[in-house]
């Protein structure tokens, strides 16, 4: 591996234990600034104190939350997006490149493409590009996979996302992030056909903070690398200590039941 590569993958994944916990703050751009961050200073600073290993973001957001203080954090940016605005909202597009990522100090990019789009080959292109791009220059690519479109008969089948899993890695990513099939023996399927990491996405806010992290731990049994989610970390009350929560069961193996000792009321 390129020795930059591996500097950067240190960056955003725990070097002893390989996993990783990954907060995407990136829906503003999606869908507008959700509660939670309306103030990406803050939103950084509180998953930051709470254990995460990076932050994911469009480019024009560091600026907003460089805090110049306290404990790092790993920053990848997001190259891909579209609004919920467009007729075509699962359609994304590049708004950034590799090397303007390494301008704002990125330590990894990611991109999202959404398979069976109409828009798919597109994406599909657009992958291809920024691997190669990616790779000349030792940075590491977060690839989000995901199955949407009018042939898909259910992005959580299990077979399905093995799919998204095996095209993010034959395309060069080097972590894929993909949605959780609902339980270890399904997912474990997902990860064994991969020879990257996978991490999970969190999808629709859960209403359980018990299940989500027993999602977590299951995913992890299943040989998966940590998880990628956003709201159901920044929109929780205390996201400080629910990052904190997360951090004993994806870096100590801790069980659901320790790791929810730590949030005591606020769970």
């Amino acid at each position: 591996m390129h020795l930059g590569k591996a500097i950067r993958l240190e960056r955003i994944i725990n070097r002893d234990t390989k996993r990783t916990i990954i907060v995407p703050m990136d829906h503003g751009t999606t869908v507008g600034p959700l509660p939670g961050l309306t103030n990406l200073r803050e939103a950084v600073q509180a998953v930051v104190e709470g254990g995460a290993n990076a932050v994911l973001m469009h480019k024009g957001a560091p600026r907003c939350c460089h805090r110049a203080h306290g404990q790092d954090v790993g920053l990848i940016v997001h190259l891909s997006a579209s609004t919920s605005l467009s007729p075509l909202p699962n359609a994304k597009t590049l708004v950034c490149s590799v090397e303007e990522a390494i301008r704002l100090g990125a330590d990894a990019v990611s991109v999202h493409v959404n398979l069976g789009d109409e828009s798919e080959a597109r994406m599909l292109e657009d992958f291809g590009r920024v691997t190669e791009s990616a790779q000349s220059w030792g940075m590491p690519v977060l690839a989000m996979v995901y199955a949407r479109g009018p042939k898909v008969r259910g992005e959580y089948e299990p077979d399905i996302v093995a799919h998204c899993a095996r095209v993010g890695v034959e395309l060069g990513a080097d972590v894929v992030k993909v949605p959780y099939t609902g339980d270890p023996d399904s997912f474990a399927r997902v990860t064994a056909a991969c020879c990257v990491p996978v991490v999970i996405a969190g999808g629709p806010k859960l209403e359980s903070t018990r299940d989500f992290l027993v999602m977590v731990r299951d995913s992890i049994r299943a040989g998966g690398a940590g998880l990628s989610v956003g709201r159901n970390i920044f929109q929780h009350k205390r996201p400080d200590l629910l990052t904190r929560a997360l951090a004993k069961v994806v870096h100590e193996d801790a069980s659901v039941d320790e790791a929810l000792a730590l949030l005591g009321d606020e769970a």
